[in-house]
């Protein structure tokens, strides 16, 4: 799942302008740290509560949260502006966590579990940071990956769609990496946004690179579960 991607017009740099955009990254890096707390009480949360429904009516269950999912980051991004934007975020951030839950549950239901989760988490932490670095020190300009992103996501989520009628195991492998592969391209595109000058709002980058960052970490236990689980 990925919010909408939105492009910027770049303007000329400026010692006001680099403080303006150092400004917004250190609120992004802030605010995304703190996501991660409602976060974890959603996915301890999750794993704890009888949400078998999402397995018994699959089909229900995805369209249902497909409509949450995106009318929440229309709110959120309407009220970027406002304390309001960043109340609604926090409550995405702990809605996605109680998603989370019983993929945790599961994968830490295996002997080794607990160190899947932390590969999973490493590998995640690795590439958020790896891909940050690149993004804020490059030269280069990715701006231009936006339509290509915004395609990769529409194509992707229609591959989640389908799967969810056909149960392809092979589809499930390609929509994880694909999910891991397009969320850092994000990644790597919208921290270049913000030091370019492209990306002015706090909110909105944290959301982009909170789903972004989510998605991998989720795909990554997904796929650590399905080859690394040990169930003796």
């Amino acid at each position: 799942m990925q919010p909408e991607l939105r492009t910027t017009p770049y303007g000329a740099g400026s010692q006001e302008l680099a403080l303006r955009q150092n400004k917004v990254l250190r609120n992004t890096y802030w605010l995304l740290a703190i996501t991660l707390i409602p976060t974890a009480i959603g996915a301890l949360a999750g794993a704890n509560l009888p949400l078998t429904f999402l397995r018994t009516n699959p089909i229900i269950s995805l369209f249902a949260i497909l409509a949450v999912f995106y009318g929440w980051i229309w709110a959120i991004e309407r009220n970027r502006d406002s304390g309001v934007g960043v109340a609604l975020l926090l409550g995405f951030t702990l809605f996605l966590g109680v998603l989370l839950g019983p993929v945790l549950q599961r994968v830490l239901g295996f002997a080794n579990g607990g160190q899947l989760v932390a590969m999973a988490a490493g590998g995640t932490a690795l590439t958020f940071f790896g891909l940050s670095a690149i993004a804020a020190s490059a030269k280069r300009d990715f701006s231009r990956m936006a339509s290509f992103l915004m395609i990769g996501v529409i194509v992707l989520m229609l591959g989640v769609v389908a799967n969810v009628f056909f149960q392809i195991p092979a589809l499930t492998l390609t929509i994880l990496v694909a999910f891991v592969i397009l969320s850092s391209l994000i990644i790597l595109w919208q921290v270049n946004s913000i030091v370019r000058g492209g990306e002015t709002n706090y909110v909105s980058a944290t959301l982009t690179l909170y789903v972004a960052i989510y998605n991998i970490f989720s795909s990554l236990l997904h796929l650590l579960g399905i080859f690394g689980g040990d169930n003796d």
